[in-house]
């Protein structure tokens, strides 16, 4: 029997909240049928979210037992959706979404056993924020404690993914082992047998599920939220790559080692081995500086700094590198994994592209593209062109060797006009970065740090370029004022903050001075 005291006479209530795919619906009916099956009156309903992940969609079920049904003398009067502070059990498939039903107040201290995946799935906002959008997890977890009578939190995706099923068949043990619910074992897992679907990865999933509720402790631990240190290699296959990676573990400081690898990887996979040493050359010169005028003080921040954005900047986003990424076989195993696809399925990707005029010069020699860029009449021409996306399957011969065709491009992108326009950007600033750390070290470390707002193609890139340009102009005029380097953090994020840059241009019309 359930550890759980239900009020006498009034149905078990239950909100679930899952995003598209993640079979709420399922792990509702279940719950239906299960308790059907043991005679009792039972309903569920749902009211969907605007979108799969702007707004989840939540499901509700309510229970009777039919000896108070009898008692009653009537059928039950069920309710439609949760009310605020009316709910025995919540089950969250993804943490956010357990944090949202404490925001609508469906989590109360006094009665709501609460269970949460703790895994996130990224909302929009998460993702297209300027700069750190993600939502700190821990928050979450503090609230929960606080706001229900008993909170459990683990990976239930990951306990899914561990069987080969979905979330809901983990979440499915979750609340058996949770002992919310009045019903034995076996009438959970025969509920799941009389769906003939994927029965055993399910019960596989639902055991697993069951266990982690049963050995969760008495109050969730905080996520640990630290990205990992890449490693340093011990040696590497290629020769000519070895003594790179040799002359980062000779003549570097230990600190910035994991990310100049990193760099290293990441300049090389985006054209070359000559491009690979162009970046360390970049930073041989930077770490030169940052040893002449302070750097081993400051823990070498401005080397760790340009160890990452030197490295960024240099492998910038083009149509080219676009290409590159999506005709990769990884991808494509990768997508077959994620939709669950049997080894004889086929999967087809559907891939949508909207150039725009400034790509498709940027992808011409520099000559050429920028004569057509110049040119009203063409341009005006390419522009109609470009008014509507298009839609590509990558999967297919035509839209494969397309893609494929253009990822090939890379081994003449230094010839192209967007190569000269970023080698003309990172020049300029290098330069500054230069000239900065002779006057101001932690100033030339913030303008290291200003080429975080440059990411991404098409629009944007462009977005992004136009603050960072923005910053930098900020940022010569900033050489030798008084807490320059605060005053540059406090622009950046301000840039980072809003899209429409209304924080940073409120910022840059104050005088320096003002600024806190």
């Amino acid at each position: 029997m359930a550890s759980t005291q239900f009020h006498a006479g009034t149905p078990i209530k239950i909100a679930i909240l899952a995003m598209g795919g993640q079979g709420g619906g399922v792990l509702a009916d279940w719950i239906v049928d299960m308790a059907e099956h043991a005679h009792w009156w039972a309903q569920t309903t749902s009211v969907p979210g605007v979108a799969q992940r702007t707004g989840a969609t939540i499901y509700y079920v309510e229970l009777m037992p039919e000896d108070a049904v009898k008692a009653a003398g009537r059928p039950p009067a069920l309710a439609m959706m949760p009310t605020p502070g009316d709910v025995d059990l919540v089950v969250a498939a993804e943490l956010m979404e357990g944090g949202r039903s404490i925001q609508r107040g469906l989590v109360t201290p006094d009665r709501t056993t609460l269970i949460s995946s703790s895994h996130r799935s990224y909302a929009v906002a998460e993702k297209a924020a300027p700069g750190n959008g993600i939502a700190d997890p821990n928050k979450v977890i503090e609230i929960g404690k606080e706001a229900a009578k008993r909170f459990l939190c683990f990976d239930l995706q990951a306990l899914a993914d561990q069987a080969g099923s979905v979330i809901s068949a983990s979440m499915f043990g979750a609340i058996a082992g949770s002992n919310t619910l009045p019903f034995s074992r076996e009438d959970f897992e025969e509920t799941i047998r009389r769906g003939g679907v994927g029965v055993n990865a399910s019960l596989k999933a639902f055991a697993l599920g069951l266990e982690a509720a049963r050995n969760a402790p008495a109050a969730p631990d905080a996520i640990d939220t630290r990205r990992p240190v890449p490693a340093v290699p011990e040696t590497a296959s290629n020769p000519q790559v070895r003594r790179l990676l040799d002359d980062i573990k000779q003549n570097f400081p230990a600190q910035a080692q994991p990310m100049l690898v990193a760099g290293l990887r990441r300049t090389l996979e985006f054209q070359d081995l000559r491009y690979g040493k162009e970046y360390l050359e970049h930073m041989h010169m930077l770490h030169k500086l940052d040893s002449q005028f302070g750097g081993q003080a400051k823990d070498w921040a401005l080397t760790t700094a340009a160890a990452r954005y030197v490295a960024v900047a240099m492998a910038y986003d083009d149509v080219i590198r676009v290409a590159d990424l999506k005709t990769r076989g990884s991808r494509f195993e990768r997508v077959r994994t994620e939709v669950q696809a049997k080894p004889d399925q086929l999967v087809y990707t559907t891939e949508y592209m909207h150039p725009q005029v400034a790509e498709i010069c940027g992808t011409l020699p520099a000559r050429l593209g920028r004569w057509i860029q110049d040119s009203k009449g063409i341009s005006g021409l390419l522009e109609r062109f470009c008014r509507k996306g298009r839609f590509m399957q990558s999967g297919t011969l035509s839209g494969f060797l397309m893609l494929y065709l253009l990822g090939g491009m890379r081994r003449f992108r230094r010839s192209t006009l967007r190569h000269q326009v970023e080698a003309r950007s990172l020049a300029q600033w290098l330069k500054l970065i230069s000239d900065s750390v002779k006057q101001d070290y932690d100033l030339a470390v913030e303008i290291v740090n200003c080429r975080r707002l440059v990411k991404g193609y098409s629009d944007t890139h462009e977005r992004g370029e136009s603050k960072y340009q923005r910053l930098i102009k900020a940022a010569e005029g900033l050489l030798g004022q008084a807490n320059a380097a605060a005053r540059l953090r406090q622009l950046r994020d301000a840039a980072l903050a809003d899209e429409k840059c209304t924080k940073l241009d409120a910022l840059l019309a104050q005088p320096a001075q003002s600024a806190s």
